[in-house]
């Protein structure tokens, strides 16, 4: 029951967040997202899957993402054309008897359900960058602060061992054997992931805004969410905050002393990551023969047999997208490997791979869009290398169309900086809110 309600609670309350904006609506989002996590370990039944999709339906019905004129719908016109695509190939294939219709309909979400946010994503306005960057930045102090606690207190009081949980405790390969910090995430990997996807925001709200309490959030939010990474043992995002951290330092217009001052926190992080063993799993990185057999494995192992033997795919959820452990038994042939894209091989066939890698071309090539000069031109890019990094390092790992919340942050990114600033009139795209912003700073 408590499941249930949690669920009608979010569907609830992101369709009167989304009424009211597109920001607040995210944001309320994204609070079910953050905590999707620790609520679906601890409540073992069938309706906690549901929660944060029941969220993400009430944000799709509120009106509050509808283009508001003709010129908003021309400029995300060819974003509309790629979303009815990658949504009705694979509605074409539940017709086709690969696997059991509840399969079907799991893969058919894993596959879609995320999709309609590339749409979303290129209606935001510069509002909701605000009110999108605020709430990040308070949920990311929150999540730390579990992190924190998990750190200090151990896992077991927040995240029961359970089917749900297997991922967590099977991560343990920490500096000294320690788990690796899941936050109030459903993994470690999807903490740190977050956590990264955050910093493009946190950055806009410190450099966009010139109220002093908003920029001190924002950078507070920052060293947060790179302690949180430390905390998550993750490497490659690591790599891709420091990434992130060092773009800002070198291209963001700031007096020295906010330089200073901010590098100076910096090393303070560096300097707790090199004094404590559980923060340098990053070092592993150093391996070059470890990293070379995982990125071999995760590419070459099993591909070309899928290829060959399913070339219209296995079925949605036939190569395991993110399905349930009380449907696992169900499954036809079940196939897998440690790669998004023979994932989407093995469930959508060639088709589906093909409509993909196009996306991922189409979407590279539209980096002079995602680099124009404008409102929050740095978080703009940020988001748009943390998606194309996140698209083209898929075959090393899984999880890019299924991941809560990480597949929000990227949908959204790949919508929003693939649609350019300025429609054809020459105005600005986005309406300045200074009744909330405040007047702006210099990017």
């Amino acid at each position: 029951m408590i499941a249930l309600a949690l669920c009608v609670i979010a569907f609830a309350a992101c369709y009167w967040a989304g009424r009211r904006s597109l920001g607040q609506g995210l944001v309320m989002l994204l609070t079910f997202g953050f905590f999707y996590g620790i609520l679906r370990a601890n409540l073992l039944t069938t309706t906690s899957h549901f929660i944060f999709d029941a969220g993400m339906i009430g944000l799709f019905l509120s009106p509050c993402w509808h283009a508001v004129n003709a010129a908003e719908k021309k400029r995300s016109a060819v974003i509309q054309v790629w979303t009815i695509l990658l949504i009705a190939w694979p509605i074409l294939l539940v017709a086709l008897p690969f696997q059991p219709f509840l399969i079907s309909l799991v893969g058919l979400r894993g596959n879609t359900f995320f999709i309609p946010l590339l749409l979303i994503g290129s209606r935001l306005r510069e509002k909701d960058l605000f009110e999108l960057s605020l709430g990040l930045a308070v949920l990311d102090l929150v999540v730390v602060a579990f992190g924190g606690a998990e750190y200090f207190m151990g896992l077991e009081r927040f995240f029961p061992v359970s089917p749900v949980t297997m991922i967590i405790y099977s991560s343990g390969d920490a500096g000294g054997g320690f788990y690796r910090i899941p936050a109030t995430f459903t993994s470690a990997h999807a903490f740190g992931g977050t956590m990264v996807a955050t910093l493009p925001f946190l950055v806009g709200l410190w450099t966009r805004v010139e109220n002093r309490f908003y920029r001190l959030l924002g950078l507070t939010a920052m060293v947060m969410a790179m302690l949180g990474v430390l905390m998550s043992a993750t490497r490659l995002n690591f790599v891709l905050g420091s990434a992130m951290i060092g773009f800002v330092i070198f291209t963001t217009s700031m007096k020295t002393r906010q330089k200073a001052f901010f590098l100076v926190i910096i090393a303070a992080i560096g300097i707790i990551a090199m004094g404590n063993v559980r923060f340098q799993r990053f070092k592993s990185l150093g391996d070059t023969e470890g990293v070379t057999e995982r990125v071999a494995g995760s590419v070459n192992l099993g591909f070309w047999e899928i290829l060959t033997e399913y070339p219209m795919g296995n079925g949605l959820g036939g190569a395991g997208s993110s399905i349930p452990y009380f449907l696992q038994g169900q499954m036809r042939n079940p196939i897998g490997m440690e790669n998004e894209y023979a994932r989407i091989l093995g469930e959508q066939g060639i088709i589906g791979l093909v409509l993909w890698l196009s996306l991922v071309v189409w979407f590279l090539f539209q980096a002079p869009t995602a680099f124009e000069k404008g409102p929050w031109a740095t978080s703009r890019r940020l988001v748009w290398c943390s998606a194309a990094i996140s698209l083209v390092t898929a075959f090393i790992g899984l999880g890019l169309l299924t991941s809560i919340p990480g597949t929000v942050f990227l949908a959204l990114g790949i919508g929003w900086t693939s649609t350019p600033l300025l429609n054809r009139a020459g105005r600005p795209a986005y309406a300045r809110p200074a009744a909330i912003v405040g007047r702006s700073v210099a990017t």
